[in-house]
């Protein structure tokens, strides 16, 4: 299983909104083939590893990071792909959370007669998947918040300016992160000043990535009063851009819209947050990447949106007068502080990568 947990991660960056899964299958204890599901619409992982078996897979066992399909989708069920090979045994990982899928695939290998064994390594398998696990269960993306800050906790100087605080080595590594998300998220007030593309630049970052695994992630800007000027650079890259706003402006509307962009006009003074998550969770985005500046931060953080905040922290300071990483103006006591639990502290460059998740 954990060879199959690792050809899993051999597509972090490419199968979404589908999840990653492994596949290797095994008789008398010789691996005679592996798989992986690398692309939507390509065979699924069993299937894969079935193709590539170096002799029949009669009677064989098959170990899967994530419950066999039994359904019709782009491509056929895998259980019934199984079942034709003449699997004798899977060992599945994790139950598949997908209403389509859940617990029928396990179910159809037992009425078939075949021996199943679920729940090996279930932790890795969830940790592999949390986006699409998130969107399944709760119908929301799984939000990860990029920061890049000086040892003294600032993102910007007081004029804004904030290019660049850490060095190639991390600007390089937010490329992996940007690689493996389905969207990026931004807020109009980092668009406005820094103009950013929000694309994936894994060449010029001499980024170790297939270019057939790499696909934009979609755009996203939360943007209450249609700032957003038409020719922003975002605006002009491959891939698609998502505006959620309030502003009922048909004209506004229509000249974005005539840029590129498609824009999502939500009820309120400003469009709710929680409401922009399930609207991209319905286009089945699985992960988010928040690339924004402390306001955004901060009100994602304050709802209990943000799931894990990766900070780039770099060997210098800026001074009291710099911007802090979220706006939380409601803190006043110890009792209210956000608490983070560290999963990885790692050197990337001269910098430091913080990984934390929120402790609801």
């Amino acid at each position: 299983m954990g060879r199959a947990m690792q050809l899993a991660r051999s597509s972090l960056y490419s199968p979404h909104p589908n999840p990653r899964v492994g596949c290797v299958i095994t008789q008398q204890n010789e691996i005679i083939g592996e798989g992986w599901h690398a692309y939507p619409g390509g065979p699924h992982a069993e299937v894969d590893a079935l193709d590539k078996a170096s002799r029949s897979s009669r009677g064989a066992t098959a170990y899967v990071t994530l419950e066999p399909c039994s359904h019709h989708g782009r491509t056929p069920p895998c259980v019934d792909a199984l079942l034709d090979a003449g699997i004798a045994r899977v060992v599945v990982a994790m139950q598949d959370p997908n209403p389509l899928v859940s617990g029928r695939g396990i179910q159809g290998l037992i009425d078939a007669g075949v021996e199943v064994s679920v729940g090996v390594l279930a932790d890795e398998a969830e940790k592999l998947n949390r986006g699409f696990i998130k969107r399944m269960r709760h119908g929301r993306p799984y939000v990860r918040a990029k920061l890049a800050m000086s040892l003294d906790g600032r993102t910007a100087m007081s004029s804004g300016e904030s290019q660049w605080i850490t060095g190639a080595a991390a600007r390089a590594d937010v490329q992996r992160l940007r690689a493996a998300s389905s969207a990026i998220l931004s807020g109009i007030g980092t668009v406005l000043a820094d103009d950013p593309s929000l694309t994936v630049r894994a060449k010029e970052n001499n980024l170790e990535i297939p270019p057939a695994q790499i696909s934009q992630p979609l755009r996203v800007v939360v943007d209450s009063r249609l700032r957003m000027p038409p020719s922003a650079k975002l605006l002009q890259q491959v891939g698609d851009t998502l505006i959620f706003s309030s502003h009922q402006s048909a004209e506004k509307v229509a000249k974005l819209n005539a840029a590129g962009a498609e824009v999502v006009v939500l009820d309120g003074e400003q469009p709710a947050l929680d409401a922009v998550l399930a609207a991209l969770a319905e286009r089945a985005v699985n992960e988010v990447l928040v690339e924004a500046g402390s306001v955004l931060n901060g009100a994602l953080l304050a709802q209990g949106l943000i799931d894990e905040i990766v900070i780039y922290m770099a060997p210098c300071l800026m001074g009291d007068g710099a911007k802090g990483l979220f706006h939380l103006p409601e803190l006043h006591v110890m009792i209210d502080k956000v608490a983070l639990e560290i999963s990885d502290i790692r050197a990337v460059g001269n910098d430091w990568r913080i990984t934390a998740s929120v402790v609801n």
